[in-house]
């Protein structure tokens, strides 16, 4: 582990490097999936190779010295830079070469349309293997993903993207409640309220001139996902994108109330990453996704 004058120590910069962003030994340490002490070593290291202190230790924390300050700002975007170009560049011909990784922001969309979806996409691919995880978290350069599907996020590195879907919202209850019923019924029957789409209430009403006065709130949930089970055997409402209702509006199992559909201004983006390891077939996902949310637009149209 020691370095000698002309070779740089550049394990030791990248211990130093996530001890400098995470603020502690023991939390780098679980970062770079070693031990406390292999950092601490890795700081010593590094430390007679420039001839300075680069961190103080108070109590648990790790606070760094104004030289630790200075080099920490020159060489980590640098390192950065480097990890990134290496995996962007990556290319293996190994096991998995038929999988892909989906990341996506939307999760009702995904349980809704996606995912039921999938073996249609596997069979056309050859028989690709496709992992679906979520995240609201803004994607980094280092997450694992091939894919990424989502409304409100932004890739920040060499991507292709695809616009998939103009989101549409529609109120919508189940058949016994909201049959032969006008948009009036918004004003008496509570519409529940999903937290992780704060923005959707709110758009729709302006686009049918109510406010929130107008309405009875209903019980708040977290997801659309959770919502539709509710929706569907209780008495109340819900305003959903139309994408992620319509296979349960054309089974009978939720009405749309006629007049209530509007525009929400949001759109629904794929980015297919360039430092995926298989760059053509989350291509050929996106351009598959892009034809699913057509005919699903169609099919709502209809």
């Amino acid at each position: 582990m020691a370095a000698q004058d002309d070779e740089v120590p550049l394990n030791a910069i990248r211990a130093f490097v996530t001890v400098a962003r995470e603020g502690s030994v023991t939390r780098a340490a679980s970062s770079l999936g070693t031990t406390q002490s292999s950092v601490s070593r890795y700081l010593s290291v590094l430390r007679d190779y420039l001839g300075a202190d680069l961190i103080e230790r108070r109590g648990r924390r790790s606070d760094l010295t104004e030289f630790g300050r200075l080099f920490a700002n020159a060489v980590s975007e640098p390192l950065e830079t480097v990890g990134f170009t290496a995996k962007r560049m990556r290319r293996r011909a190994a096991a998995g070469t038929n999988r892909i990784v989906v990341r996506t922001s939307l999760s009702t969309f995904a349980s809704s349309l996606l995912i039921p979806n999938l073996q249609a996409f596997s069979s056309e691919a050859g028989g690709v293997i496709v992992d679906v995880v979520s995240s609201l978290s803004r994607p980094t350069s280092s997450d694992d993903f091939d894919i990424l599907i989502t409304r409100d996020l932004s890739v920040i590195e060499p991507a292709d993207s695809w616009e998939i879907y103009n989101e549409e919202l529609v109120c919508v209850g189940p058949p016994n409640l909201v049959a032969g019923r006008e948009l009036s019924i918004v004003r008496s029957t509570p519409i529940l309220n999903i937290t992780s789409r704060p923005d959707i209430l709110p758009t729709w009403l302006r686009a049918m001139n109510l406010s929130s006065n107008d309405i009875r709130a209903g019980a708040r949930y977290d997801h659309n996902y959770l919502a539709l089970p509710a929706v569907m055997t209780g008495k109340c409402l819900l305003v959903a994108p139309e994408i992620i209702v319509s296979d349960l509006v054309r089974g009978g199992a939720l009405q749309v109330i006629p007049g209530s559909r509007a525009p929400s201004g949001m759109q629904y983006r794929a980015y297919a990453v360039d430092r995926s390891e298989h760059p053509e077939i989350a291509r050929s996902f996106c351009r598959w996704l892009a034809r699913l949310c057509k005919k699903a637009a169609l099919a709502q149209a209809a």
